[in-house]
This record gives structure tokens, sequence and C-alpha cells, in this order.
């Protein structure tokens, strides 16, 4: 028996095969499938062709945003995916795609097979008040459902999981800023295993720098373009898909290309990229009153030592001391890029969300890493 993840990015497709064991969650196969921009419902085809020896028992999927509604991982219904959909105005780039997924494996697999869904924003249930909230009138907020979500919170839960791990003689891991880099980009201060702030908000458009999407921007802005002429179907295209470092650069969203490039505008695009993450940093260190970690995940985060450098530099005087051999060693592979000395620990974690996705979901199913025969009985 064995649970077949589904990871949709905005650009990736991550399909992981897992067998529980009595040891735990054992790895069978990966796919990872880049530069993914219309559905292509093969590739699915295609890897579980390749595993027909197993019996895919569970299906596991990646939604971004979940609203207030999924505020815990959910078994997947008629009701659950219209939900789903409801919310795809406000994450375009993501529940769509995952929409899609469901629906493809559910044609490929056949109705009965149970499918779960876990929420990206769900990691972020309890932030505080102060912030989640936005400056706008209350009862507003109350009707639409205007607050600041959050995401990336699989991927920055399992950065947590593997600090955690590594450093169990600090309590819940104390005080951590995990950076999750690639086409799409967050941060997350968190206290003790609590998040307590996150750059993206209302949207995955909100905060750092991203491939396409543009991140902070003064709200004016949009009603400025709009009085200009644009709709907003055409200003929606620009900022997630047309913005970020492809915008500035007008080149390409690939930090590896505009990194290779000698043009001002791929160096402006960098700059800013990893300027907005200090400034972040800087912003996080205030909140937490100092850090213990700060964790580097993503395609950028793990494979880029000259990004990791940039964002660091000149932080010796906030306890940040990096490793230059160290940093430009660790690509692709667990590392701490800190010098010894260095009063705040820089780790680069490969962010495992396909683990993390199927542990949240065998809790929903209330079943164990070797009994999920009876996951429709056991769904909440």
């Amino acid at each position: 028996m064995s649970i077949l993840t589904i990871n949709a990015g905005s650009s990736s497709l991550r399909l992981t095969l897992f067998a529980p064991t009595d040891d735990g969650l054992l790895l069978v196969a990966q796919a990872h499938h880049q530069n993914v921009v219309v559905h292509n419902p093969s590739l699915l085809t295609d890897f579980i062709t390749s595993i027909d020896e197993h019996e895919i028992t569970l299906l596991v999927h990646r939604v971004v945003h979940g609203g207030t509604r999924f505020t815990h991982p959910s078994l997947i219904d008629a009701q659950a995916e219209a939900e789903i959909e409801q919310l795809s105005v406000l994450a375009p780039l993501h529940n769509r795609p995952a929409l899609a997924w469901i629906r493809s494996a559910r044609d490929l697999l056949g109705e009965k097979l149970p499918q779960v869904a876990v929420f990206d924003s769900a990691f972020y249930r309890s932030l505080p008040l102060v912030a989640q909230s936005y400056a706008l009138p209350q009862l507003l907020s109350q009707q639409y459902q205007i607050r600041r979500y959050g995401f990336h919170g699989i991927a920055h839960q399992a950065m947590l999981n593997r600090w955690q791990a590594l450093r169990p003689n600090i309590k819940n891991g104390g005080r951590v800023i995990s950076i999750q880099l690639g086409s799409g980009c967050s941060i997350t201060a968190i206290d003790h295993g609590q998040p307590m702030d996150t750059s993206m908000g209302f949207s995955p458009l909100e905060g750092l720098v991203m491939a396409t999407r543009c991140g902070d921007v003064d709200p004016t802005v949009v009603a400025y373009l709009q009085q200009s002429g644009l709709n907003l179907d055409e200003i929606e295209q620009l900022l997630n898909r047309e913005s970020g470092l492809l915008g500035v650069s007008g080149e390409s969203g690939d930090m590896r290309v505009l990194l290779a490039s000698d043009s001002p505008e791929a160096a402006l695009a960098v700059d800013l990229y990893c300027y907005r993450v200090r400034k972040y940093i800087g912003a996080y260190l205030t909140i937490l009153g100092g850090a213990d970690a700060i964790l580097f995940g993503g395609g950028v985060g793990e494979n880029s030592p000259r990004v990791r450098a940039r964002v660091l530099q000149n932080m010796a005087w906030l306890g940040i001391e990096l490793d230059v051999d160290k940093n430009e060693t660790s690509s692709e592979v667990e590392a701490m890029i800190s010098k010894e000395k260095s009063d705040i620990e820089v780790r680069v974690i490969p962010v495992d969300e396909a683990r993390v996705m199927v542990e949240q979901a065998l809790e929903v199913i209330d079943a164990g890493g070797s009994a999920i025969k009876n996951v429709t009985t056991h769904a909440e």
C-alpha cells in the first residue's frame, strides 16, 4: 500500500510515492517537472505507470489557499472542491492547477480512492491578530474575510521540523527565521514553533520579490493602472505573471539566468530580490528579539550560494557570520553555513514538503503509517 503526493507549484509539479513501514515513511519514487505552465495529465499517467507494482491507497494534494474554512487538512469531497475553487481568485497561480490535478487523479484512479488536501495557509491559522490584520475598517474585513493568511506553510513547517530534529537541545526550536526562495518566495518568523509573522498575506502576491510576482507594492499602483486604461484581468496578469525578476530584468524569472547575465537590468533584479529578503530579516529579528537560526530552503535558497551570501552580507553586527567556504560548497545538501562562533546559526535545509503532507494527511484519516486500508471509514 502506498501514498502518492501531488505538489503543484506555480511553475512545477512534484510527484512522490511513499510506503508506510513500521519505521516510518519509506520514499519509493519521485519525479520533479519544471516549467509546467499548461496542465498535462500525461505526467501523472506516466508516473503511475512507472510504479504500477505499487497499490496507491491514498492521494495527497498541496493546495495553497484554504481561506478561513480550511485551517487543517481536509478530505476532498464535492463541497471541499467547490470551496477550493472559490478561493482560486486569491491564488490563481496555485489553486486552479491543484484542482486540475485533483480532477485528473480522480479520472485516472477512480472516485473511490480517497484524496486529501493539505493547505499551505493552515500553518498560519494562529498567526497573532496584529500580524494577520490589515488597517482596514474591521466590519469590511470581517464581511469579506480580508486578513493576512500566509502561504508556503508546508515548506516552512518542513524546515522547522528538520531544525527541531537537528537541535533538540533548543526547546521547540527557539526563535527561527525560515526563508523559502524559489519561483515563489516567502519568509517566516517563528517563536518556539509558533509562526509570529510571514511575508505573504491575503494572497501569495505580497512580500518578497519572486520569479514573476511583484511582492510588496503600493496598492495605489493598482488604482492608477486601472485609471490609465488597464482592466483588472490585465493588472492581475501583470502583477502575478509579468513582474518580479522577469519584469525588472526584462529577461527571465530564472535566478540562474540572471546571475549569469551582464545586463544592468538583470543586476537590478537580483539586487532587489536580495534587498527585499534582507529587509524582512531585519524586521523579523526585531519581532523575535533575535534568533537562534536562519534557515534557507527552496530551489534558490538551497542551490544558490551567491544569493545566500548577498542576502546575509555585512550582518556580523547582528550576530550572523557566514562561513564563505561552507556556503560556496553547499548546494542541494543540508549544511550549516555559518561560522562556529556565529551567534545565529545559518543552515541550508532541503525542503521535504511531501513528507509533511503525508504526515498531516494521515492525521486526517486517523490512521497509523502502516494502517491506511480503512482510510475511508476513518475520515473526518
